[in-house]
């Protein structure tokens, strides 16, 4: 059944047949994540990187109502040259996208889904989406969490967005039962920053430990994806007052424009971006890179096993 809406690339297929190791990539990230043409190049340094880390790399979006598991280089110079113009697409959207024949760029939810329609075990990104500052007016949660609560995909990442309420974050997947493991870390990565005030839960320091802390987890049965937080390279963190101090004002112009929803992140890092000199995209790009090497690595340890 799902042959008739999914098309997973032959070189993706050709590996998941053969027990190979393969890492799942957003598409929000390129369409809505970076201006044009750097959205471009880091896609393709992204899927580069897997390569030369030894796993085979899986783009993931929605082209013309068609779910694909893996990204022709012009497809995914389309998506960044469209940008904001195609929809960013969450659990919630993928059926109207698909009866419509239109484009998606997905979220981390909606990469999950994909990635295990595919079969696909292992995802790496930026940020996690979380719960939002002033959640307890606006009750606005990404709907990542959730399907990190039911979706069996590792999701490598910088931790969450540091845009969000960290806090609340953690109690919501603590609640949900979602798995926040520190990849050489005791503490929760802030995205462009290595620590925040908050804990993981477990500290693994090799790729082989995550790998089988993920199989014995979904050979019991035990539903839901699993948080490996990678702090950001030290060399290209940013300093906490300057990050800090950047997201505040961004987050006071955005109340000040009504901008909420899904508008709100995209709106939030463009803005972080142009008020820290462009230094927050570059580091954003680097933490990519970072989970994307190590997201290769739990791969090829989970195939291995």
């Amino acid at each position: 059944m799902l042959e008739k809406y999914l098309d997973i690339q032959p070189e993706v297929a050709t590996a998941l047949a053969a027990h190979q190791p393969v890492v799942a990539l957003e598409s929000t990230i390129i369409s809505h994540g970076m201006p044009y043409p750097r959205n471009v190049e880091t896609a393709l340094m992204v899927e580069k990187t897997i390569r030369e880390a030894g796993a085979v790399p899986a783009t993931i979006a929605i082209i013309e109502g068609r779910l694909k598991v893996g990204l022709s280089q012009a497809q995914i110079e389309y998506l960044g040259k469209a940008g904001t113009e195609v929809t960013k697409v969450s659990r919630r959207d993928i059926p109207f996208m698909v009866a419509g024949q239109q484009d998606g760029a997905t979220t981390v939810a909606a990469t999950m889904i994909l990635a295990q329609m595919a079969g696909i075990k292992v995802f790496a990104t930026g940020g996690i989406g979380g719960v939002h500052r002033g959640a307890q007016e606006t009750f606005d949660i990404s709907a990542d969490l959730q399907e990190l609560a039911n979706t069996n995909v590792a999701v490598v990442c910088a931790g969450a967005k540091s845009i969000l309420d960290l806090g609340l974050t953690r109690e919501y997947l603590e609640t949900q039962g979602v798995p926040v493991v520190g990849y050489q870390t005791d503490s929760l990565p802030a995205f462009y920053t290595r620590e925040s005030e908050q804990s993981v839960d477990y500290r693994l320091d090799s790729a082989e430990a995550i790998a089988a802390a993920l199989k014995a987890k979904w050979e019991m049965g035990l539903q839901g994806g699993v948080v490996v937080a990678n702090p950001i390279p030290q060399q290209y963190a940013m300093p906490v007052e300057t990050i800090n101090a950047a997201i505040e004002q961004a987050l006071d112009e955005a109340n000040e424009q009504g901008i909420v929803g899904k508008a709100s992140t995209p709106f939030l890092l463009a803005r972080v971006c142009e008020l820290t000199g462009g230094n927050s995209l570059d580091a954003n790009i680097q933490l990519v890179l970072n989970n994307a090497r190590l997201g290769a690595a739990i791969a090829q340890a989970y195939s291995q096993i």
